[in-house]
């Protein structure tokens, strides 16, 4: 128990690490930011209780909101897409699975891998960028901004995904 809230903490630092210090000053076109603290969603396992996995993923997004300073939002976002994220196991994992299985493209394979990312991502970005618009008057510039930034984001967890499996040694 103790060395699973550990594991837990851990890859909540480390993600917020690399967020705030790193892709937080990346902006692709001036629009899209990558926001890889939503993997964090992804090493959650199949059977994690969802009162849990809510608790864990406020307390990334409210972290998130501390130190980029968006009261609310990420903490909001986080929350809505780990209270989804047993339906979108549901729909992703094959009839057959382990209790207590992670789900990444080893044990699920890319094709369902690939549709749960998009799923939590999708929930996670219109969550959010709803929350920071707060309003209808710039539709299209919110659209954009959340369509760039999606992309970014889901291209860096494809690419933090493959590099998840690899095993030493193996090419």
């Amino acid at each position: 128990m103790i060395q699973t809230i550990l594991l837990r903490f851990w890859q909540m630092l480390v993600l917020g690490a690399v967020q705030i210090l790193l892709l937080n000053n990346l902006n692709f076109m001036g629009y899209g930011t990558p926001m890889a603290y939503v993997f964090f969603l992804l090493f959650l396992p199949v059977n994690a209780n969802r009162s849990i996995a809510m608790l864990w993923a406020f307390a990334l997004g409210l972290v998130m909101d501390i130190f980029v300073n968006t009261p609310g939002i990420s903490a909001a976002s986080m929350t809505l897409a780990a209270f989804l994220l047993p339906a979108y196991l549901r729909i992703n994992l094959p009839k057959e699975y382990v209790e207590d299985m992670v789900p990444n493209h080893q044990t699920i394979k890319w094709v369902p891998m690939l549709r749960y990312l998009t799923l939590i991502l999708l929930t996670h970005h219109i969550c959010y960028f709803c929350l920071e618009a707060f309003s209808y008057f710039n539709l299209m510039e919110t659209v954009k901004t959340a369509a760039c930034s999606f992309a970014t984001t889901w291209l860096v967890m494809v690419a933090m995904e493959s590099l998840r499996g690899k095993k030493k040694g193996t090419k």
